[in-house]
């Protein structure tokens, strides 16, 4: 009796030779669309005026040790707070992934809010604490804050669906936990971790609101000098080379760390989270459980209580004042809209920026897990510059080439939810490649061999590890288009403000009251930010228990 074959069938080849077209055509095409053409706009207004090339602002970028000084600047200070934030947020990733304990479901969603904070707010906590002096540690430890979550969401949604049987066998042989970690964990986790210390380097080489706020005037990223040239000094030449070099850095991390991250892939045997995690069973497996939560959380924590506390105080107290000024709106109201009404526009924009992000990243995600194919390995980079450019480039370039047709979004609903889906879309590719890079290839061979069609191969191998990692990416879509301000400050409609540019406005306006009122609505943030979150945690389970069911239909 022979072997069923896989289909021969004309129909499915061609069918799969278009699927795999897509799955680069219609990424490639957004990112040309609303990233390349709006960033080469603004760049051409700045180095090309009049349609001639001005060679004065690239020689003064190339010869000025100041701006060579900033240039290295960002580059050392990203680097070190790359490292702090690994150091931080492994230990978090082990504990979260892990073990099973009461409230793990709210300690991951916790763990997230930082990330959607607006840096203005989050730089007065640290300013409480360390001042303005330009505290280089304030700076480092702003940076971890925030991007903790990276970390612990990246590698955390690999290593809780790692197996553990090759560490169990290395510790029966009489491997020390320590090195069956060295030797047979992390090689596994390498790939999450690169990528992950990607985006945070990333992040950490663009900053803006931390660096201006504790860095003083003698420290200044890339980010903060093109903004400082665009703003205080109207020189539109010199912010635009200076975009470019960021540019071509980004590019040149990036390209090095795909290789990293492409050339230590391997497949893994991985079980959906649930089956993973467990209960400490060891006293020394509880201590280090309950000093990793205390440590990290609270490192979270402190800032995140400092901004509660200044929402309920006032000049008399502890008090509610603060959150019943939030009513007051009118033409003489620091914030013009109703809170609910920047509540609602956040939602609703978040919901916009999943929904992109999650199509144009899941579709980007399969070409890149294509090991052969050339163009998806391209486009996986590619995908990650948006997060090295600097949101006044990006935010300027809308406004210059998006008002006219063929692509005239200016009144378009979607042009917000768009510019805020350029930056989570790395999210979601990051998310979920490590994790289809796991799979091994030969279930979907046998599978496929067992007459298995496309389709079912998918929903019986790919979905049950693919299905979380996505709804992972959609959790960082919704805290991202939360928090985004830079890009939405500039393109979003007056009438139409987010919360983070609600939170501005009140923090612009002098006087105690705004002040407390800005503190109240980031206290509304970080709840709102909790619960859309928390809801995305209960997603993973339903897409593991729907492949389940499709792999025994």
């Amino acid at each position: 009796m022979t072997s069923p074959q896989p289909p021969t069938r004309r129909g499915p080849r061609l069918g799969g030779r278009v699927w795999r077209f897509a799955t680069v055509a219609i990424p490639a095409a957004f990112l040309l669309v609303f990233f390349v053409y709006p960033v080469l706009a603004i760049l051409g207004r700045g180095l090309v005026p009049r349609w001639s090339f001005d060679p004065e602002p690239v020689g003064r970028v190339l010869t000025d040790a100041g701006l060579r000084g900033v240039l290295w600047f960002s580059v050392w200070e990203a680097a070190l707070s790359t490292l702090l934030t690994l150091a931080i947020g492994i230990p978090g990733a082990w504990a979260l992934s892990r073990f099973a304990f009461p409230g793990r479901r709210a300690a991951r969603a916790f763990v997230t809010v930082p990330f959607v904070l607006p840096t203005v707010v989050v730089g007065a906590a640290f300013t409480t604490i360390f001042g303005t002096d330009g505290s280089l540690l304030a700076i480092l430890l702003a940076h971890a804050f925030f991007n903790t979550a990276v970390v612990v969401r990246t590698v955390g949604g690999l290593w809780s669906q790692l197996a553990g049987r090759s560490e169990d066998a290395a510790r029966a042989l009489g491997a020390s936990p320590v090195r069956a970690f060295l030797h047979v964990t992390l090689p596994a986790l390498r790939p999450a971790i690169v990528a992950a210390g990607a985006i945070v380097f990333l992040f950490c080489f663009t900053s803006f609101g931390i660096v201006l706020i504790l860095g003083g005037p003698t420290r200044a990223t890339l980010e903060v000098e093109i903004y400082r040239q665009t703003a205080d000094q109207l020189q539109l030449g010199v912010a635009a080379a200076l975009a470019v070099v960021q540019l071509l850095a980004v590019t040149a991390m990036l390209l090095v760390a795909g290789k990293l991250q492409g050339h230590r892939a391997v497949a893994l045997a991985l079980r959906p989270a649930d089956a993973v995690a467990r209960r400490a069973r060891t006293a020394k497996e509880r201590i280090a459980l309950a000093v990793v939560l205390v440590g990290v959380l609270g490192f979270l924590a402190w800032p995140m209580a400092i901004l509660v506390a200044r929402s309920f105080g006032s000049d008399h107290g502890l008090t509610l004042d603060a959150y019943r000024s939030l009513d007051a709106t009118g033409p003489g109201s620091a914030l013009f809209v109703p809170p609910v009404h920047a509540i609602a526009t956040s939602l609703r924009y978040a919901l916009g920026a999943v929904v992109i992000s999650v199509i144009i990243g899941g579709l980007a995600s399969l070409a890149a897990l294509r090991r052969e194919g050339r163009a998806g390995r391209i486009l996986d980079g590619a995908l990650m510059i948006p997060l090295g450019t600097s949101a006044v480039t990006l935010g300027f370039g809308f406004l210059i080439a998006l008002d006219r047709p063929p692509v005239d979004l200016r009144t378009s609903p979607w042009l917000v939810p768009i510019a805020q889906a350029l930056v989570a879309i790395p999210f979601v590719v990051r998310t979920v490649v490590p994790l289809g890079r796991g799979v091994d290839p030969r279930l979907r061979d046998a599978a496929a061999v067992l007459g298995a069609a496309p389709a079912r191969v998918w929903r019986a191998v790919d979905l049950p590890v693919l299905g979380p990692a996505l709804a992972l990416g959609a959790g960082f879509a919704a805290a991202i288009s939360l928090g985004e301000f830079g890009a939405t400050a500039l393109i979003a409609r007056p009438d139409n403000p987010t919360l983070p540019i609600a939170i501005f406005r009140l923090l612009g306006v002098p006087g105690a009251q705004n002040y407390h009122a800005a503190m109240a609505l980031t206290t509304i943030l970080m709840a709102l930010t909790l619960v859309v979150v928390f809801a995305v945690e209960a997603v993973p389970g339903r897409f593991a228990a729907r492949g389940a069911r499709g792999s025994r239909g």
